[in-house]
């Protein structure tokens, strides 16, 4: 007489090392994606973004040379205000910034200011001061789009803004560069900035 119970499948038992490795990298994987947007200080963005229009207001009606001039004390004074907010972001959500997601986060986003520095100087001594406002915007954008992508996905979607309005500078006449940069490092800043500090605190 058959019996009534379907026979059971046995199954090869998993062994518990490759359990453990699958759990440790789970916990290091979501530890450092957690770790990693807290980089972005979002407070930070909307202060840089709102200097950036005051510059920006400032430089509106002067000969190119001047807005260069205007814009770079700005550029050195966002610098600041860039280090002092990411150690104050760190702090508060106790992330030191020699963690691994910091030190990839930063080091994707350094080299391409250092090469719009370059630039800047290159472009500055052959007096083609028209096509700064791009670069600025456009290397800015992809210094953010590298950095971020060890963070959330709003910021290098930021990052593809300011690298759309430093497209759109390219090709617009020489007048209109001031309202470009006071778009892209105020209106961007200020817009992002305030998203991630709601949805990403801080």
């Amino acid at each position: 007489m058959a019996s009534a119970h379907p026979a059971r499948v046995v199954r090869e038992p998993v062994p518990i090392d490759r359990r453990a490795a699958d759990n440790l990298r789970f916990i290091r994987d979501t530890m450092e994606n957690a770790a990693s947007f807290t980089a972005v200080p979002g407070w930070g963005g909307v202060v840089i973004g709102a200097t950036a229009l005051v510059a920006g207001l400032v430089a509106m009606g002067h000969p190119l040379s001047q807005q260069f001039s205007v814009w770079l004390i700005e550029a050195i004074l966002a610098l600041l205000m860039g280090v002092v907010f990411l150690r104050w972001k760190s702090k508060l959500v106790a992330m030191p910034l020699k963690s691994r997601p910091a030190r990839r986060a930063l080091l994707s986003f350094v080299p391409p200011l250092l090469a719009g520095a370059v630039l800047t100087i290159v472009l500055f001594q052959i007096q083609q001061l028209s096509v700064i406002p791009g670069l600025w915007l456009m290397l800015y954008g992809v210094a953010v789009v590298t950095g971020g992508a060890f963070s959330v996905r709003i910021v290098p979607v930021m990052g593809l803004c300011f690298m759309l309005f430093g497209a759109l500078s390219f090709f617009s006449p020489p007048p209109w560069q001031d309202a470009w940069l006071m778009a892209g490092f105020g209106g961007l800043h200020v817009v992002f900035g305030f998203l991630i500090a709601r949805r990403h605190g801080g």
